[in-house]
């Protein structure tokens, strides 16, 4: 220790291990004592504290020593103390050593004295009471102490200088240092005001208590007041609010303190949940009168039950504190421990969670959220350093506010003046910052509207300017997110809460008893209290509104207008619920026997439209479903875009037009409002306006239009595979139709620019976009009416010229050049060898022109025109209308007369000028390099077809326009021949047509039958508008065609019997779908004999063959297909109602005599023929006369009759005729025919055999047969007679005449009447002073070998013999003569006669093959000629 001391490195452990070893060496005997005490006496100067240290070695020693036996070993111990003595003090001694040793060494004269002495200061100083706890006990102390806390703190006093006071009190009056701390914090209760003096008085008192001692006061305080009906004070509360904030007490030791306990708050919560399922349950039940008594009086003792006053939740009393005091984080710590919203449920604690929020977000809201003019009372801030920070920006929101929110949850509706606050930010924040650049603070903005607001607004009690005022933060989210906070709030929001959940209870019931009594007569009183109880709810009141329309479609108008009192976010939310209850996936669109869409969608869609027209709802969530649905291949839901598109901008589709709204739908825009339609649509221009502004902002217009052209086919090929063929076409109808109305609203609301930068080019359309070709042209008709008007108008301005001649000009000029892009554009639409028989130009022109273009509907005019001047004499002469009132009308009905003058007359300017337009374009139209049958197949195929059932209009156009073209004498076009093809065989396209698209073709018949029947009804007006037209040439010749000559026109009487073919042909087609039993192919042809009853039937027998088979259907049809029935039964009635206007078959056309044989004749076109039988006068009422076992017996000789007469047909094709011997057979060749390929035949089988028995020798009979009845025809005979040169040039061929009778006797009488034609067919063959006459194919593209034409030809025939639907690639004239005098052969004569003739014709045949071969040579030059 010595060498140690100057290093200063010695430890107290060294010491005392040093004295130790030292001591027990001398207890050991190893070293006297007095050795010791001189070595301790050395080292006792190295430290001040040697002698404490040397006194806990000898504790030490002494406590082993008296536990050693060895009594040597106490000794040397005892003996070393005493040595030491004078080394440590006898009060250090007496603290350290037992009593006992103490008492051997001297010090103390007994050890028990000691030991009682000891116990008695120790109980003294521990146990012995000597401060005051009660006041009674020292009340002048405590006395004092009170006159110091309750003094006037307003001067220089200080919590320090109090504090000094307190303790002094405490020292003199012997005071309880806890109870002076308990009567501070009472003091303090009383004056809340003095926080700043109290709390660093109560900091710096805690210094001289332990730290649990003031939790443990203020627990003991609170512990007091949770007796059953204690209500613990407020100052309470506070006082242990600014405690906890100044963090003098821990939460955790004063939480466990406060009742109720956690798991009680938990239990209690959960009951609330229960009791709000039973009160929704007890709102949904049906609830019998004999039992509503009981429930009321169970209902009232239970609320007589609650009213007991519940135990005080300190918990929450705290809480409510915390939140005044500004502890946000104490506050948020207690809530975190409560199940959610369950704290902010109580009043008090929301409102003081409001205030703190109010007080936080005060300098933002001042700054951005105040509207411009209003003052608001500006809120003072918490004098509390430690309350959460104010929000100055944006980003400080989502510190604190955003959180508070939260827990605040829907009980923000206690403060409505802060809802509106809320929402001031939200909307400036989205104003002025955005959520491109806040992603995360736009989030929250979402998260706080979806868990805040809208649960909030729901709890607010119909505060339509809290909807109001959310609506402008709303406005400015796009519609998908604002859906989704819908959705949100539809289906979960209401589940969170015990509250929320009476709420949607509630507003079901309410709900339902506006809706049981909502009528028409008490729309307003109704409306009001839909508007009040949708201020708060409106996704609960419109689910349970849209679900009543559903089921019943007569609530919509009451409801629509019941609607008027919403707000505009009640309309928005409306928007998203119709949209959320069509996408319903749980209801079926189609109705149960799957033909049928769903009467709840159509009600809805209905609802849509009316909704969407009446009130300013955003339309951009709608639209949007349809495309999306229409991009899933779904097309159930157009139903609702044309819904919407009909009521929003007033177009209609509908088949049912009327030709008077039909022919004012070809007018301009005002004249189509007032005539076109079924209502009188007003007032639409706001509400296309916004559908317009809706499709244009969101893309949509055509996104649109191209889904829906393309799903016209979706339907078929996609959609249609399991569906019912009625519910495909009614779909395809749909799609179809609204794609039509759509681009017209298009079409008519578009400007030029918004028009043109959305539609692509044509080719663009049909080739990138697949959009088929009619929709494409659909789409950019507009267009290009747009681009020449504006072009046509762009000229006008460059030279000013009023002269008709130079308008024309310009405008002729505006269309080449806007045309001849389009002219490029659809040669890649087709093949090229399409463009061999009809120009681009053609095929631009006929696609690009409309109904408008064409012709001015001067009748609808007037009509509209006179309808104004009757209204406006019925305004005069009503005496009760107001003047005021009159005026304004009668101005209304002038300005509208005055613009359809207007309109009228700029029509008629615009058809004067695009007619002179086509009369410069015709001759480039058609190029026919094929031939003329070609050239109508591809016009009928490309054009006419696909249009005419675009729509009613564009059917219209079609008839329209194929007159037009035989009008301007277009070259290369057959008027005959186009007029054929669409008559003869329309089966096929009959039951390839949709419902609607069958009515659509329907009116095109109509139209075309319309034009047929004015010329088939006077001469004048067929010689003046066909006689000299190209299109009814019949004959051409080598050097070209001469319209001028007579001999190459089909004549008035020839006409005639071509209409009557047709008509013949139509009631063949028309028969024959009605025996199908195909429900498609009876519907459809209903449908097209309903549209052309106007025109057909005109002849008697056609009528009543069509009549016999109507009847049938209804028959058949009653029980099993009610909707053919009643179209059947329609057809039937108004088929009856006609029967005066029919006429018999010979007024229909001329008949001659019946010992007359007609002069047959043959049209040639090109290298194929064209047949056009003329007359169809076989006797129906004869026709059924004859047995059928004579149709039976002829059948076989009437067969090969034929197979002989196409084999010569086809061998020869050159026209012969042959009379039953050589001399008469040359004169007849002399013998022009009256008309080319002509056919003579029988008309009654009876007639024949007589014709056959008589003498074969009487010739100057049989040559008075065959001349023509007429002067005129016996002149024109005798000058042709003189020409025979020029009669080879001409090519006629003649067809087997006996097919047509054979068709038409078919379909009169399926199967004893075709037996009968088909022996008339053989015998008229057979017969002398007949001819036989060849036609060649029509389908032949270019000239081909006469042999394989034949060879053709002669199969066609065979075909054609009978009666296949398909449409006639032939065109046939033929003149019929009947004897009716005659009596019937026996049986076997007949078969004698019929074999002989059948050998000579045989042998004619083949004698005039060899004959004509040299005129062979001549024929083909003239088709050569031709197919040029």
């Amino acid at each position: 220790l010595s060498e140690n001391k100057s290093h200063e490195n010695v430890t107290f452990r060294d010491i005392q291990q040093a004295l130790y070893e030292l001591a027990n060496h001398v207890v050991k005997g190893n070293l006297k004592h007095d050795q010791a005490s001189n070595v301790l006496s050395d080292v006792i100067e190295f430290r001040d504290d040697m002698s404490s240290i040397l006194a806990d070695v000898f504790c030490i020693l002494d406590i082993e020593t008296s536990c050693l036996e060895e009594k040597s070993k106490r000794d040397h111990f005892t003996q070393l103390v005493l040595a030491c003595l004078y080394l440590v003090s006898d009060t250090v001694l007496k603290e350290r050593l037992d009593p006992e040793t103490l008492e051997s060494l001297g010090l103390i004269k007994q050890s028990q004295q000691f030991n009682q002495k000891s116990v008695k200061i120790k109980t003294k100083l521990f146990y012995k009471q000597q401060k005051f706890n009660l006041l009674r006990e020292e009340n002048e102390g405590y006395a004092k102490l009170i006159a110091e806390l309750g003094q006037d703190l307003s001067g220089n006093i200080t919590s320090d200088l109090i504090l000094e006071n307190i303790k002094s009190l405490i020292g003199c009056f012997n005071l309880d240092p806890n109870r002076v701390l308990d009567i501070i914090l009472e003091v303090y209760e009383c004056r809340p005001e003095y926080d700043e003096f109290f709390v660093p008085l109560i900091e710096s008192y805690m210094y001289m208590c332990e730290p649990q001692t003031l939790c443990h006061i203020l627990g003991f305080k609170f512990k007091f007041y949770q007796e059953p009906n204690g209500e613990t004070p407020s100052s309470l509360y506070r006082v242990a609010a600014v405690l906890l904030q100044h963090n003098l007490i821990d939460l955790e030791d004063l939480y466990v303190h406060l009742l109720p306990v956690d798991n009680a708050i938990l239990e209690e919560h959960k009951r609330e949940i229960v009791e709000a399922k039973q009160i929704v349950r007890k709102l949904t039940m049906v609830v019998l009168s004999s039992e509503k008594t009981e429930e009321k009086e169970k209902e009232k003792d239970k609320e007589e039950e609650k009213t007991e006053k519940p135990p005080d939740n300190q918990k929450l009393g705290l809480l409510e504190a915390l939140l005044k005091v500004g502890d946000w984080q104490h506050a948020q710590s207690i809530m975190d421990q409560m199940p959610p919203f369950y704290a902010t449920s109580h009043k008090p604690i929301a409102i003081a969670l409001c205030q703190l929020v109010h007080v936080t977000i005060e300098p933002l809201y001042r700054r951005v959220g105040v509207p411009k003019g209003a003052k608001g009372s500006p809120i003072s801030n918490l004098q509390n350093k430690r309350a959460p920070k104010q929000a100055e920006s944006f980003e400080d929101l989502r510190k604190e506010v955003f959180n508070m929110l939260c827990y605040l949850g829907p009980h923000l509706s206690h403060d409505p003046i802060l809802f509106a606050k809320v929402v001031r930010l939200g909307k400036a924040f989205m104003k002025e910052v955005g959520k491109r650049e806040h992603l995360i603070l736009f989030s929250c903005l979402l998260n706080i509207t979806d868990q805040v607001l809208l649960p909030s607004l729901t709890l607010m009690d119909c505060n339509a300017c809290m909807s109001e005022e959310l609506w402008g933060m709303f406005k400015t989210f796009p519609y998908q997110y604002r859906y989704r906070l819908y959705g949100q709030w539809k289906n979960e929001t209401y589940n969170s809460h015990p509250l929320l959940v009476k709420v949607k209870a509630q507003t079901i019931d309410r709900a339902k008893y506006i809706m049981k009594r909502l009528t028409k007569e008490n729309v307003k009183p109704s409306g009001r209290q839909i508007g009040k109880l949708s201020h708060s709810n409106p996704t609960i009141l419109f689910d349970y509104i849209l679900s009543q329309i559903q089921k019943y479609d007569n609530l919509i108008t009451p409801v629509v207008d019941s609607l008027k009192y919403l707000t505009s976010l009640n309309y928005d939310v409306l928007a998203y619920c119709i949209i959320e209850a069509l996408a319903n996936p749980e209801k079926e669109r189609m109705k149960h026997d799957d033909t049928t869409i769903s009467s709840w969608l159509q009600s809805l869609a209905s609802f849509c439209g009316a909704v969407f027209r009446k009130y300013p709802i955003e339309l951009a969530g709608l639209l949007q479903y349809v495309a999306n649905q229409l991009k899933a291949g779904k097309s159930f839901d157009l139903l609702i875009l044309k819904e919407v598109v009909q009521k929003m901008a007033g177009i209609e589709i509908t088949e049912e037009m009327t030709m008077e709204q039909l022919e004012a739908m070809t007018g301009g825009e005002q004249l189509k409002a007032e005539g076109g339609y079924f209502g009188q649509i007003r007032n639409t221009k706001k509400s296309s306006q916004r559908l317009k502004d809706a499709l244009l902002d969101h893309d949509l217009a055509l996104p649109l239009c191209l889904l829906m052209a393309q799903q016209r086919n979706g339907v078929i090929f996609q959609e249609g595979g399991e569906k019912h063929l009625k519910l495909v076409g009614k779909l395809y109808d749909q799609c179809h139709d609204t794609l039509v109305q759509f681009g017209g609203f298009l079409a008519s609301n578009l400007s030029t620019e918004d028009y043109i930068k959305r539609v692509p080019s044509i080719d663009v359309l049909c080739n990138e976009f697949h959009t088929p070709h009619d929709a494409a042209f659909f789409l950019s008709r507009p267009m290009y009416a747009h681009h020449i008007s504006s072009k046509y108008d762009e000229l006008k301005k460059a030279e000013k010229g009023n002269k008709q001649q130079h308008k024309v000009h310009k405008y002729i000029t505006s269309c080449e050049v806007v045309m001849a892009p389009v002219h490029d554009a659809v040669i890649s639409l087709h093949l090229p060898k399409v463009w061999d028989d009809i120009s681009p130009q053609f095929y631009a022109t006929f696609w690009s022109l409309t109904m408008y273009d064409l012709a001015v509907p001067h009748n609808s005019y007037d009509r509209e025109v006179n309808k104004l001047k009757v209204q406006m004499k019925a305004i005069d002469d009503n005496q009760e209308m107001p003047p005021n009132k009159k005026k304004k009308e009668k101005e209304r009905c002038t300005a509208l007369q005055d613009k359809l003058l207007e309109e009228e007359k700029k029509q008629l300017e615009h058809v004067q000028r695009v007619l002179q337009r086509l009369k410069l374009e015709k001759d480039n139209w058609l190029l026919a390099k094929s031939t003329k049958n070609e050239t109508i197949t591809k016009f009928l195929q490309l054009c006419i077809f696909p249009r005419c059932i675009f729509s009613a209009i564009d059917a219209v156009y079609c008839a329209h326009f194929v007159e037009l073209v035989h009008q301007q004498k277009t070259p290369n076009f057959s008027t005959l021949l186009c007029y054929d093809r669409v008559f003869s065989d329309i089966i096929y396209t009959v039951a390839s047509c949709t419902e609607n698209e069958a009515s659509r073709y329907g009116r095109f018949l109509c139209c075309m039958l319309e034009t047929v029947t004015r010329w088939h009804s006077d001469r004048n007006i067929y010689e003046k508008e066909c006689g000299n037209y190209p299109g009814f040439l019949t004959i051409l010749r080598a050097t070209g065609f001469d319209g001028g000559n007579k001999a190459d026109q089909l004549d008035y009487e020839n006409f005639r019997h071509v209409v009557h073919k047709w008509h013949y042909k139509l009631t063949k087609a028309s028969v024959h779908c009605l025996e199908t039993g195909e429900y498609t192919h009876i519907r459809n042809i209903l449908i097209v004999l309903t549209k052309i009853l106007p025109w057909y039937p005109k002849v008697l027998n056609l009528g009543q063959a069509l009549e016999r088979r109507v009847h049938k259907i209804c028959q058949e049809e009653k029980e099993k297909r009610p909707d053919l029935y009643a179209l059947a039964m329609g057809y039937s009635g108004q088929l009856k109602s006609r029967k005066p206007y029919m006429v018999p078959e010979n007024e229909f056309h001329h008949k001659d005599p019946p010992a007359r044989n007609a002069v047959a004749a043959t049209v040639q076109n090109g290298p194929g023929g064209a047949g056009l039988p003329a007359s169809l006068t076989i006797n129906a009422a004869k026709l059924e006369e004859s047995t059928a076992e004579e149709t039976d017996k002829l059948k076989e000789k009437t067969q090969g009759a034929v197979k002989v007469i196409n084999k010569a047909a086809n061998a020869t094709p050159k026209v012969t005729t042959s009379n039953g011997n050589s001399a008469s057979n040359r004169k007849k060749e002399k013998t022009p025919a009256a008309i080319p390929e002509a056919k003579a035949l029988g008309k009654d089988g009876k007639d024949k055999p007589k014709e056959e028995r008589a003498n074969k020798d009487d010739k100057s009979r049989e040559t008075k047969e065959k001349t023509p009845k007429s002067d005129k025809e016996k002149e024109k005979a005798k000058k042709e007679e003189k020409t025979p040169k020029d009669e080879k040039s001409k090519t006629v061929v003649t067809n087997a005449e006996s097919k047509f009778a054979a068709e038409k006797e078919r379909e009169k009488e399926p199967s004893r009447e075709r037996d009968v034609a088909k022996d008339m067919k053989s015998k008229e063959n057979i017969k002398g002073g007949e001819k036989l006459s060849v036609a060649g194919s029509l389908k032949s593209p270019v000239p081909r070998s006469e042999t394989s034409e034949s060879e053709r030809e002669q199969k066609r025939r065979k075909v054609d013999t009978h009666s296949s639907p398909s449409h006639s690639s032939t065109v046939k004239v033929s003149i019929h003569y009947i004897n009716h005098t005659t009596p019937a052969l026996s049986k076997s004569k007949e078969r004698e006669v019929d074999k002989k003739d059948l050998d000579k014709s045989r042998e004619r045949s083949r004698e005039r093959e060899k004959k004509d071969e040299k005129d062979r040579k001549d024929r083909k030059r003239v088709c050569d000629i031709f197919m040029k």
